[in-house]
């Protein structure tokens, strides 16, 4: 009778050991990352639209902008960011009444890249900054000092 006891408990263990060396191997859920997002907008070289966004990896961050009782936007965007090692991995879409456009693009923080997203250059280009919320460069972005006599006159958010 001691001995199937034994015999189980052993079992017991090496299913534990197991068990704790296959999830080693499984990749951990990576934590949200703090992002800022500066956009400019040219339809045809004209700028319609400079959205300033906040988001976090891993959820999608929408904004559209609509003149007061329009039944249609002025434009649309929808941004989808993934961390990837040191770079993130972005999936852009945007409307705009008479066109739309999509990509999917790779960006270090920090980094500004202009995207053609129309029929033919400058039909619809959208620049884009990425930066994360917790660097210095943000900070100094933003004037975000740590202490208020540290800001200067600056400017207003």
């Amino acid at each position: 009778m001691m001995r199937s006891t034994l015999i189980k408990k052993a079992w017991l263990g090496l299913v534990l050991v197991g068990l704790s060396a296959v999830a080693g191997l499984l990749p951990r859920e990576a934590q949200a990352e703090p992002l800022y997002f500066a956009l400019e907008v040219r339809r045809e070289g004209r700028l319609v639209a400079q959205p300033k966004l906040l988001g976090e990896t891993g959820r999608t961050v929408r904004a559209e902008r609509r003149k007061p009782g329009a039944s249609t936007p002025d434009y649309r965007l929808v941004l989808t960011p993934k961390a990837e090692g040191e770079s993130f991995r972005l999936e852009l879409d945007l409307v705009l009444p008479e066109i739309k456009g999509h990509s999917e693009l790779a960006l270090l923080h920090g980094q500004e890249r202009k995207v053609q997203l129309g029929r033919w250059p400058g039909d619809l280009e959208v620049s884009l900054l990425l930066m994360k919320v917790d660097s210095p460069e943000f900070k100094a972005l933003m004037d975000l000092a740590a202490d208020p006599d540290e800001r200067g006159s600056g400017r207003p958010i």
